[in-house]
């Protein structure tokens, strides 16, 4: 049967699950990982979620390694995957494009990991929206990301980037949102 399909674009189809990265390096050696890519790619997933922060707990020996294996992976295997992530992702994927960019995490306060109420005092200035879809804008159009997407936003922040994209005549528009759950 095989693991359903997504198409985020006319030319790119995803898997409908895909395999988070964010042990690679720390709690997941690079031969556990190879095991996991190829494991999950010949069950049928080919999206792969990879950040530069990866893997956490952040570590400043650790950080990007998460990007390093999958650059490893992909070489060594010839197998092409969907990555996140942007120009020194590029580097450490060895690449030269991205197919799908998510932004991780809101470039403003908001409650998160268990908080449940809005503390005014943590507020912090931040990247507006228009400027950050600027910046993904021109990546886009030099051909570096296909496409891009959120994660772990909230969903005023799904609202107001769908509303800006629309707005905005040059933009790129969020084709995909992805949710984490902790259990």
């Amino acid at each position: 049967m095989g693991v359903p399909v997504f198409n985020l674009a006319p030319d790119l189809t995803v898997s409908r699950l895909c395999l988070g990265t964010m042990t690679f390096g720390e709690q997941n050696s690079l031969s556990q990982s190879f095991g996991l890519l190829s494991l999950a790619f010949h069950s049928g997933i080919n999206f792969f979620d990879s950040a530069e922060i990866y893997p956490v707990p952040q570590r400043a020996e650790t950080q990007g390694k998460s990007e390093e294996y999958i650059g490893r992976w992909i070489r060594e295997t010839k197998i092409p995957v969907i990555a996140l992530s942007w120009r020194q992702s590029l580097k450490r994927l060895r690449t030269n494009y991205i197919d799908l960019y998510q932004i991780h995490w809101p470039d403003r306060y908001v409650p998160m990991f268990g908080e449940t109420e809005y503390d005014p005092t943590r507020q912090f200035s931040s990247v507006f929206i228009e400027e950050q879809l600027d910046a993904l804008g021109r990546a886009v159009d030099a051909g570096k990301i296909r496409c891009i997407g959120l994660s772990n936003e909230t969903p005023y922040g799904v609202m107001k980037f769908l509303q800006i994209a629309e707005h905005i005549p040059g933009h790129p528009k969020i084709i995909s949102v992805q949710v984490l759950i902790m259990l």
